[in-house]
């Protein structure tokens, strides 16, 4: 089955474009890209294009910060013992390392535990309760999970443990009712009183370390900006300055770690962009929890010497080997099971299960799936009894709302929009599905299951030079909620020969009579012919600077190319 498109160009806002260009001496094509952005002043659109660290809001608009601070600083005094408690992914494995990083320097020698994703899963579990016991826990401090987790805050509460909870998953419950943590930071809840509520769990605790350490902490951001981008938060508002700057920072880190991870996955000289974390470095650190461990993870990042890094580094190598195998059996299997099973005019979303699937890789192939067919998609491990699922979602769906309305069939759920984690007896997957499937039959339309290319504007090709390109960078980081630029152009003709480049990539030069200009599209070897039969085509694209062998000159990433009938 093959996915249409929707091209949507965003209409030009003439007046806005005139003022922004005027007041800060930009081009109309920055000034539009800007308006589509939501910004809609000179000074917003100052801070988006150069705003820097002093951008960043004070750690205690956070309403329990103060109290969480005050709760952290006294345990230190009193010399008690602390546990941290994190999830698994590189979100929370780079908020553990920041944290315990933190309070060592305050003196508090911190125990930490990772519960294991096959055997534990997400979040807070009656493990827990042992634990604190057995190695006499007086504070117990999450990172990036808790805030539903209630039943067993409460338990350790009662047996004398403080907890405090730094997370920005969604509630389950309505956040009206008394949370039984002692602190509570999230920005995700209505009293938090944080005016940036997409923080990464890893920029909440970075929030709290600042406010611990009573200082910016900008050395930190390497790690900050690692764990955000590998969530897939927007990288709008703060988590935007904190990429900028971490960016920045990573290529000459301290830490051995990092450097190691760079090393062996080859990027080590490379200019950092969101690319390099959401396809190599986050996926590694991710790799080590979803086959094996997220210890192995934590401890190269917390690695104080280059041989220690570098023995880890290979494991987690290995690691990503290891998980990309079995990713790649299960997508193929979930395929065969998508085209056996599934009725695409009935099922809005997919929901595929099967016995023996590793539970670590589920969320990383639903995504895939979700990406191919573009529809909810939620793939099932079975067991005898319990069943362990994961979803992804698609831009229109609010995947989590849609899990809620079927928690009388679940054991156990969590997660937010684009993303959720569930625990299903197998008697009851039947009917989730099919409940599922109904509650998306009201709320997704046809036109919803269309992939959609929001292009910011259409131009003409003499309108993309150097210095407009150039300009564009400054739109940068890209990311979830801040997409690279998308423009149009209409009626280009394909001069001479397409070539195909190694792994599929389509070569080709385009002219609209007065300028010509290279364009290349990846995994488009496939339309070679057809661009060069047409007389003319329509392009959407991303326009780039391209550094082949130093040299830099402008060039079209193409994204989608519409033939003339």
């Amino acid at each position: 089955m093959h996915t249409h498109k929707i091209l949507t160009v965003n209409l030009p806002n003439k007046k806005l474009q005139a003022s922004l260009c005027k007041e800060l001496g930009i081009s109309y094509i920055l000034a539009q890209l800007l308006v589509n952005r939501g910004i809609s002043s000179a000074q917003e659109a100052e801070g988006f294009l150069h705003g820097g660290l002093e951008r960043l809001h004070d750690p205690y608009c956070f309403s329990d910060m103060h109290k969480a601070v005050e709760i952290i600083k006294d345990a230190c005094r009193r010399k008690e013992k602390v546990l941290l408690f994190s999830d698994y992914d590189a979100d929370g494995v780079t908020s553990l390392t920041l944290l315990r990083e933190v309070l060592l320097h305050m003196g508090i020698d911190a125990e930490y535990y990772i519960p294991h994703r096959v055997k534990e899963g997400y979040g807070l579990n009656k493990n827990i309760l042992a634990i604190a016991r057995d190695k006499k826990i007086k504070l117990l401090i999450t990172a990036d999970c808790g805030t539903s987790s209630h039943e067993y805050i409460g338990a350790l509460t009662a047996g004398g443990v403080k907890v405090i909870v730094t997370d920005h998953h969604e509630p389950v419950e309505p956040d009206t009712i008394t949370f039984p943590a002692a602190a509570t930071i999230n920005p995700k809840l209505r009293r938090c009183g944080y005016p940036y509520r997409d923080l990464a769990g890893v920029g909440v605790v970075y929030k709290l370390c600042q406010a611990l350490a009573g200082k910016p902490l900008n050395e930190e951001l390497d790690l900050v900006s690692i764990g955000t981008v590998a969530d897939a938060v927007p990288l709008t508002g703060e988590n935007r300055i904190i990429v900028k700057e971490g960016l920045m920072r990573l290529p000459c880190t301290k830490r051995p770690g990092l450097l190691a991870l760079m090393e062996t996955s080859r990027i080590k000289d490379k200019r950092m962009t969101p690319h390099f974390i959401s396809f190599i470095l986050g996926p590694r650190i991710n790799a080590s929890g979803r086959v094996d461990t997220a210890e192995t993870a934590l401890q190269l990042l917390l690695s104080r010497t280059k041989s220690e890094a570098e023995g880890l580094a290979k494991i987690i190598e290995g690691h990503n080997r290891q998980r990309q195998r079995i990713e790649s059996e299960i997508l193929e299997e979930a395929q065969a099971l998508i085209d056996k099973e599934v009725n695409f005019k009935d099922h809005k979303i997919l929901v595929v299960a099967k016995e023996g699937w590793h539970m670590g890789v589920l969320g990383v192939v639903a995504a895939k799936l979700t990406d191919r067919f573009y529809r909810p998609t939620i793939l099932i491990s079975m067991d005898e009894s319990r069943c362990k699922g994961s979803g992804r979602s698609i831009e229109n769906f609010h995947l989590f709302q849609g899990v809620c309305e079927c928690r009388d069939l679940l054991e156990n759920f969590g997660g937010h929009k684009h993303a959720v984690g569930l625990v299903i007896q197998r008697g009851n997957i039947e009917t989730f599905k099919n409940r599922i499937n109904l509650f998306a039959r009201e709320k997704l339309t046809i036109d919803d299951l269309l992939r959609r290319f929001d292009v910011d504007m259409e131009v003409a090709l003499s309108e993309v030079n150097d210095t407009v390109i150039r300009e564009l960078e400054y739109l940068a980081p890209f990311g979830n909620g801040n997409p690279e630029p998308l423009l149009y152009t209409r009626n280009v003709r394909i001069k001479g020969s397409a070539c195909v480049l190694g792994r599929e990539t389509l070569k080709f030069w385009v002219t609209d009579g007065s300028v010509t200009m290279p364009a290349i599209g990846f995994k488009m070897a496939s339309l070679r012919s057809q661009c060069e039969a047409a007389p003319t085509v329509d392009l959407v694209y991303s326009p780039k600077i391209d550094n082949w062998r130093d040299a830099e000159s402008p060039i079209l990433e193409v994204k989608e190319i519409f033939f003339k009938r």
